[in-house]
């Protein structure tokens, strides 16, 4: 089987290249360029393509492939709502994902966000750099006897969990569904009494109809005063410009974000200084209380090696045409 992998960056390559050892029969071809309907073309000749949460994949962009020959989509993730699957369904397309790969790496990545806004640590780094060592600005607050509020208890907000529990802070959590591996620990709640108590708010859920625009300024308003939050999870699963609205009113102590609504234009690449100088995003960054990184919360070395290893199982689960739960339907 030839595949096309979208996006790859130098990293993706040397875990994937690393990983096909095992897997004489795939071939694996990388190309810088994202997936979407500009691009879908170049899958002539290739029997499945992998792309990210980035890419849009369509029914623009399915048409293509399968006018291309592309039986197979590969998601070097978990979230999946940038395909068209009605589309994929209708042409045959199979689609599958790596629905969890390392939940530790996100949710340790949530938790150094949280610290380094509580503890501004990005403001000290800076204020040393200029050999500032005045104590100016930088107080925060104890984690410990504080409450975290986890909204999501999948994988990852079950690590997240029990990272909150091991500082020592009263953990409550919202989902739909509960877990029960938390049962000793962890308090469920309603959404209303989870953002009203939490010291410390954590978004750990998928984006879906229900959750799109969870954190708005009506659930803002029920925060407490001087709360943190974090988003790890999916860029629209906060309002933008509600969260700036947010800041403006002193609620936050800080806001950590790895994922933001712009996420899929890159907002940090390939946009001109006048574009970017527009965004939301470049208008949270504007906040000294506002700590973005570049969605990063997934790379360490063991979920880059995850990740290819479930990506490349998935095609040849493919070949071997059974079923798999890693199957989006």
């Amino acid at each position: 089987m030839k595949i096309l992998f979208y996006d790859a960056k130098t990293y993706d390559k040397t875990s994937f290249d690393e990983a096909l050892h095992n897997f004489p029969d795939l071939e694996v071809d990388y190309t810088k360029t994202d997936l979407d309907s500009r691009t879908a073309a170049l899958a002539h000749g290739f029997d499945a393509v992998c792309g990210f949460v980035s890419s849009d994949i369509g029914a623009q962009t399915l048409s293509i492939l399968h006018e291309k020959g592309v039986r197979l989509i590969l998601l070097r993730c978990a979230g999946f709502n940038n395909v068209d699957l009605d589309k994929a369904k209708e042409y045959g397309i199979r689609v599958m994902r790596v629905p969890g790969y390392s939940p530790e790496a996100v949710a340790e990545h949530a938790m150094a966000l949280a610290l380094a806004c509580n503890r501004r640590l990005y403001k000290a780094y800076n204020k040393v750099r200029e050999n500032d060592f005045s104590l100016n600005g930088l107080m925060g607050f104890n984690f410990y006897q504080k409450t975290a509020g986890i909204i999501g208890t999948g994988k990852i907000g079950a690590a997240m969990c029990r990272i909150c529990h091991g500082f020592g802070m009263n953990v409550i959590a919202y989902d739909v569904y509960e877990n029960p591996s938390l049962k000793d620990f962890v308090t469920y709640v309603s959404l209303d009494e989870l953002l009203a108590k939490s010291d410390l708010i954590s978004l750990h859920c998928p984006l879906m109809d229900s959750t799109y625009h969870l954190i708005n300024i009506e659930t803002i308003k029920k925060m407490k005063d001087g709360v943190i939050l974090v988003n790890t999870s999916r860029g629209a699963l906060v309002k933008t410009n509600d969260l700036v609205e947010g800041i403006r009113m002193h609620k936050f102590a800080g806001v950590g974000l790895d994922v933001y609504e712009e996420e899929t234009k890159n907002v940090f690449e390939d946009r001109s200084d006048e574009i970017l100088e527009h965004s939301t995003t470049a208008r949270l960054l504007s906040f000294p209380n506002v700590m973005i990184t570049s969605h990063q919360g997934f790379f360490t070395k063991e979920a880059l090696s995850a990740i290819a290893e479930t990506t490349l199982q998935n095609a040849e689960v493919y070949l071997s045409g059974k079923e798999s739960p890693n199957d989006v339907k």
